[in-house]
């Protein structure tokens, strides 16, 4: 293993060679109030110039010690991250605020701004800067789904010349992601989804409301129009955390957009990353490689 260590007043960590790619830790994609957003770079030793960001589910929330592992260095990180870059893409495997401390839409703004940064810095990273996939799972699926739905566009009168490009990406892999936060308030998944919007979820019936407001607002469902991207959803049909019913609720919303849709349906899988429990399970990991070589690498 060659290791390649950079002065911390560089602000940056050190670059890890493993076979077939490297990981440059600790790029740092945005401050927010003093606070670095960092990013972990896999590069890939044959790159075929597309970029994906990755997310790790989290629940929206992060430990508040000092020592607490950052998220992207989780195992589910290291796990998809890997995959991908041995299929030839540059990595942007990122960590955003995160619950307690901070609350919807601070994540989902997060998400966006280190797809503006990696567009951006496109040539640096030896990417195209119109071609950007978005893979995550749980709390991470949903921010990478918002990536796909949201307008993401620019803001032109930016002093910070990153934030005048777009965040919208070209094509999203979402597992076990959220996808109509109101719904999700009786699943396993309720507490996290309240404590991460900050507030009690809305009586069925209500519609006017502050929470019901937040609440849509906070659902990729609720954004859906027919210039979205491609999105693969996979799920397993036994997660208590993140019901079945929530991939399906995305699917048809897509699907009556007219949006490229795939519901991947992982029998007896649970909400882990490897879909535990799971019968027989699916090749999802190339289904997902499959589904960016086939959106991601088209030309729109």
């Amino acid at each position: 293993m060659r290791r390649w260590t950079f002065c911390l007043l560089c602000m940056t960590g050190a670059a890890i060679a493993q076979p077939g790619y490297r990981v440059d830790n600790n790029t740092i994609y945005g401050m927010y109030s003093g606070l670095a957003l960092l990013m972990d770079v896999y590069r890939p030793a044959s790159p075929n110039g597309f970029a994906v960001i990755y997310i790790s589910g989290s629940g929206w929330h992060a430990p508040q010690e000092y020592s607490a592992a950052p998220l992207k260095e989780s195992p589910q990180a290291k796990l998809y991250a890997v995959k991908l870059a041995e299929a030839g893409y540059t990595v942007f495997a990122i960590s955003h605020r995160a619950a307690p401390r901070f609350r919807y839409p601070a994540a989902v703004e997060d998400a966006q701004r280190a797809v503006r940064y990696v567009r951006h810095n496109a040539s640096r990273f030896g990417i195209r800067a119109d071609r950007i996939g978005a893979v995550g799972g749980s709390s991470g699926g949903h921010l990478v789904a918002m990536l796909g739905v949201l307008d993401g566009k620019g803001e032109a009168e930016s002093p910070d010349p990153v934030e005048r490009v777009s965040a919208k990406v070209q094509c999203v892999v979402a597992r076990a992601a959220p996808a109509d936060m109101a719904r999700m308030t009786s699943g396993g998944g309720g507490n996290a989804v309240t404590s991460f919007l900050g507030m009690l979820a809305p009586q069925p019936k209500d519609k006017a409301s502050i929470e019901a407001g937040t609440f849509r607002l906070a659902s990729p469902l609720t954004h859906i129009t027919a210039d979205d991207p491609p999105m693969l959803l996979m799920h397993g049909d036994a997660d208590t955390v993140v019901p079945f019913e929530q991939a399906e609720l995305m699917e048809k919303g897509l699907r009556a957009a007219g949006v490229p849709v795939r519901l991947l349906k992982v029998p007896g899988g649970g909400h882990g990353p490897t879909f535990d429990g799971a019968r027989n399970p699916p090749d999802y990991m190339g289904e997902m490689c499959g589904w960016l070589n086939r959106y991601l690498q088209s030309t729109p």
